[in-house]
């Protein structure tokens, strides 16, 4: 086996003459979880579907475990694959659909399968035509994570899923690292990369502009606060993690934040604050705040 479970080399990928994917190079070692982040139509999808065979690179390579990605009966018998929207055989009730899954997979561990259709709260007796799509998406993932595929490939993969079973997935991608798999995670969802992932590529624009771990990547994570006060304005002009202060009127201020909240809470302190709200960025925000233009959408996804 390849020493990576994923690898792409200069791999460009263009519909119309337009790149959805522009020279993009990653390498996943084996029992990482990597988050491929990027908002909706950063060209995410396109990646991964070119990592299935599903569709031909324009350029460049992509590897399974050093199989070429385009070879589909050998790389797939390495991965298990969880998509965006989830569409299942209708007249097939769940457990059917999951025997047949595993039936055409590279092995599913069934005791850890029936303790997924538990944690996941799962009717596997009814018709999957009768499913939600939060339904149709739990037996895609317990069929995923029973699986003994050494890497599996999930899609924005909790897109119809409630809070509750948000965590369910959170802790099954915890025993899937805890088993040795690799997992490539596409998401636009920083909650849920921070929550699960070793480390991350940032894509923006068909290109990937950065790598980091999870910690490099909360250097990006800059928030909103408000603070209310009376007497003194506080002075926070020089405090670590602080920047962009902003007088409201009315006894209020604005300032972006940084890092860790520590130091600017001490400095706080002394003065007599009466209100505090902390308003986290969404993805996109994080984009514009840290590329300083507006994230261009393409093609593919």
């Amino acid at each position: 086996m390849s020493g990576s479970a994923v690898r792409t080399v200069a791999l460009t990928k263009k519909y119309g003459g337009v790149p959805a994917v522009d020279d993009l190079t990653i390498e996943v070692p084996p029992g990482e979880v990597f988050g491929f982040l990027g908002p909706n139509g950063a060209g995410k999808s396109t990646t991964i579907r070119v990592l299935l065979g599903l569709a031909a690179p324009t350029s460049g390579r992509a590897e399974i475990f050093g199989i070429a990605a385009q070879d589909v009966a050998q790389a797939h018998t390495k991965l298990a694959y969880v998509p965006a929207d989830v569409a299942l055989w209708p007249r097939l009730t769940g457990r059917e659909t999951l025997h047949l899954l595993a039936s055409i997979g590279p092995g599913t561990d069934v005791a850890y399968r029936d303790e997924l259709i538990e944690r996941f709260d799962l009717d596997v007796t009814k018709r999957a035509d009768t499913y939600s799509t939060g339904n149709r998406q739990k037996i895609a993932l317990v069929a995923a994570f029973a699986t003994r595929a050494p890497l599996l490939v999930l899609d924005e993969p909790t897109s119809g899923l409630d809070p509750l079973m948000e965590r369910e997935f959170r802790r099954a991608v915890a025993e899937a690292r805890e088993r040795g798999q690799t997992i490539f995670l596409s998401s636009h969802l920083l909650a849920e990369v921070e929550a699960v992932c070793d480390r991350v590529g940032i894509l923006r624009a068909g290109r990937l502009v950065e790598t980091a771990t999870v910690a490099g990547l909360r250097r990006l994570h800059r928030s909103e606060v408000t603070v209310a006060y009376t007497g003194a304005a506080p002075e926070l002009a020089a405090v670590p993690g602080v920047d962009g202060v902003e007088p409201l009127g009315d006894g209020r201020l604005r300032f972006g934040l940084t890092g860790a909240p520590g130091p600017v809470l001490q400095q706080l302190a002394r003065f007599d604050v009466t209100a505090l709200n902390v308003r986290e960025p969404s993805l996109e925000e994080i984009f514009l705040d840290y590329y300083g233009e507006p994230v261009r959408y393409d093609c593919g996804g």
